[in-house]
C-alpha cells in the first residue's frame, strides 16, 4: 500500500513539475509575462506589456525617459475593439506612438509631444481640456498600440497598411 502511494505521489510530483514549466513559459507567454519581444523593420524592442485597464491607463505616465529599445505594447480585449485615442496626461517625454488592427497592420502612426504639467492656477479640468485638445487617433479600429521612444518613427520608416508580426492570439488571449 505505502508503494502505491509512493507512486502516485511521484506521478503527481511529474504532473505538478511539467504543469509549472508550462506556466513558466519555457519561451514566453504566461500569464504573469511582463514584456514581449517585438521585431520592427528588423529593428528589435522589448515592450512593457499593458493587458488590463489599469496598465492601459497608466502607460507611459510620469516616465523621465523610455530605454533606446524599450516602450510598451497595449492590447485591448476584443470587446475593447474600436478607433483607439491616446492623449499625453502627465506624460514627460516624447513617445511615438504606432496603432495596430487586430491583423497587426499599422492603421496610424504619429508623433507626440508631451505637454506642460498642470499649472499652479490651471483646474483639472482645464488641464484635461487642453491635454485633449491633442488627442493621438487610431483612425480605425486598432487592438494594438505600441509605444516607442520618441525618433524611431523616423528610422523604422513605417507606413499604413504595414505589418507587424505579433504572437496574435496570444496577446488576444492575455488581454483583460
Amino acid at each position: 500500500m505505502a508503494c502505491a502511494i509512493e507512486v502516485k505521489l511521484a506521478g503527481s510530483a511529474v504532473i505538478a513539475l511539467a504543469l509549472a514549466f508550462w506556466l513558466i513559459g519555457c519561451g514566453g507567454g504566461g500569464a504573469n509575462q511582463k514584456t514581449e519581444t517585438v521585431v520592427i523593420n528588423g529593428e528589435t524592442f522589448d515592450l512593457e506589456l499593458a493587458i488590463d485597464e489599469s496598465a492601459r491607463t497608466t502607460g507611459l505616465k510620469h516616465r523621465t525617459s523610455i530605454p533606446e529599445h524599450g516602450g510598451m505594447l497595449f492590447v485591448f480585449p476584443d470587446s475593447k475593439l474600436d478607433v483607439q485615442s491616446f492623449w499625453m496626461h502627465e506624460c514627460l517625454v516624447n513617445i511615438d506612438i504606432i496603432y495596430l488592427d487586430p491583423r497587426g497592420s499599422v492603421t496610424a502612426t504619429h508623433r507626440m509631444k508631451a505637454q506642460p504639467p498642470k499649472g499652479p492656477e490651471e483646474s483639472e479640468a482645464d488641464y484635461q481640456q487642453r491635454h485633449r485638445q491633442s488627442d493621438y487617433s487610431s483612425v480605425y479600429p486598432a487592438q494594438f498600440a505600441i509605444e516607442l521612444k520618441a525618433g524611431w518613427l523616423d528610422q523604422l520608416d513605417l507606413h499604413v497598411d504595414d505589418r507587424i508580426e505579433l504572437d496574435l492570439p496570444r496577446l488576444k488571449r492575455l488581454a483583460r
